[in-house]
């Protein structure tokens, strides 16, 4: 019986700058390793991540060292198990309801995404970020969560200083005190908007919560839509440019997706290959061995999906976006009790709206010099930006 290996060479700006080659080389040599710059045990195969994230008896969401409580102000329902954990989740479930999705929400996307396209600019180049990816996944999740006063901007700077402060391994100084405003905001926000969807309920999540007959304590509705801000801007936005940039690097993939319209599997094979989300904490709540490594009670857990997406057990050159693969299901919705919500309205906006109609608006895109362009980060994952002519 043996602990985790060390290995002292990981380090947290590294793994924002391009974690796979790390992930590579664990996998291969050591696939269950602590990393005491993020004082943590790995986990980068696939059959050991998904049994973990499918057992929370052995394996709490309750990390107890997470930068997400510091900088969310709350201990959100992402670091909760069993009853506790699905009594807040139901309490926005209404919202992402497969009728609300396809009768209230999808119009709207709809809508909007008739609107930004009209205001791209043809024949230069510009960036897909702030013009499209980014201000499209604001406003429709100021929508859905019941702050539609909120602009594009501030849920953009509130949900990237969130996750910054969620991935803060580090702990450094300066993501907790971008949080610490955006907390302030939030708050304000929110209860701007309470007294309006008291008097006029609608479906989004913030008219749920509050006009229930039992609601969840006052705390965690506002938790509940911090989560929503911190992972419902940058998953959709990261996963649309990951697309982009899949399809327009590899024009023979391209032609095929447009020839048979099959825009969700170029999403999954998207999400598969950079994960928007690309790590989950976990706690073991008992000792337990995962491959042969003595895991001890209290041992906390980084398992990380984007390795898991990349395992050569389970995909072919995983490290390449490729929409001819053999199906092999990924892990980037995560899996288990904590599984994403905003997973089909994600995947109905984007591969069922988006995508088809930006490119019969603009079926000549292109993208401008590929090598320049930037990835970042290591708990959520995407392009910095994505430089385009639109012809």
């Amino acid at each position: 019986m043996s602990l985790a290996p060390i290995d002292p060479s990981i380090q947290v700006n590294e793994m924002a700058l391009n974690p796979y080659p790390i992930y590579q080389r664990l996998r291969h040599e050591a696939p269950v390793i602590f990393a005491p710059a993020l004082n943590r045990t790995l986990i980068t195969k696939s059959v050991d991540t998904r049994a973990i994230k499918n057992n929370p008896v052995l394996f709490s969401s309750n990390d107890p060292k997470t930068p997400m409580k510091r900088a969310f102000e709350a201990h959100t329902l992402m670091r909760k198990d069993g009853e506790v954990h699905l009594r807040e989740r139901k309490a926005m479930m209404p919202t992402f309801a497969p009728k609300q999705i396809k009768n209230h929400w999808l119009p709207i996307y709809d809508k909007l995404t008739d609107e930004y396209l009209d205001g791209l600019p043809q024949g230069e180049v510009f960036d897909l970020f702030p013009t499209l990816a980014g201000p499209i996944a604001a406003r429709m999740l100021g929508e859905m969560m019941g702050i539609p006063n909120a602009s594009d901007e501030e849920l953009q700077r509130w949900s990237q200083a969130l996750i910054d402060g969620a991935g803060n391994f580090g702990y450094f100084d300066e993501p907790f005190t971008r949080a610490k405003q955006a907390n302030v905001e939030i708050n304000a926000c929110i209860r701007s908007n309470e007294n309006r969807l008291r008097a006029a309920p609608d479906p989004s999540a913030l008219s749920v919560m509050i006009n229930v007959d039992n609601p969840i304590e006052y705390s965690q509705i506002i938790a509940n839509i911090k989560i929503a801000i911190g992972g419902g801007i940058n998953e959709p936005r990261d996963a649309l440019l990951t697309i982009l940039y899949g399809l327009l690097t590899n024009p023979g993939q391209l032609a095929f997706i447009k020839e048979t319209q099959d825009w969700e599997l170029a999403f999954q094979e998207g999400v598969r290959w950079v994960a928007p989300i690309q790590v989950s904490g976990r706690v073991a709540t008992d000792d337990t061995m995962i491959r042969d490594i003595y895991i001890p009670k209290g041992t906390i857990l980084m398992v990380s999906q984007a390795s898991a997406n990349h395992d050569e057990e389970v995909f072919e050159n995983g490290h390449m976006y490729n929409v001819f693969r053999k199906f092999a299901p990924h892990q980037s919705f995560s899996n288990g009790p904590h599984h994403c919500m905003g997973m089909h309205i994600s995947r109905l906006t984007i591969a069922g709206i988006l995508l088809p109609k930006l490119f019969e608006r603009f079926p000549d895109m292109q993208l401008y010099d590929p090598a320049s362009i930037k990835w970042h980060g290591f708990g959520f994952r995407g392009p910095s930006t994505l430089p385009v002519r639109l012809r």
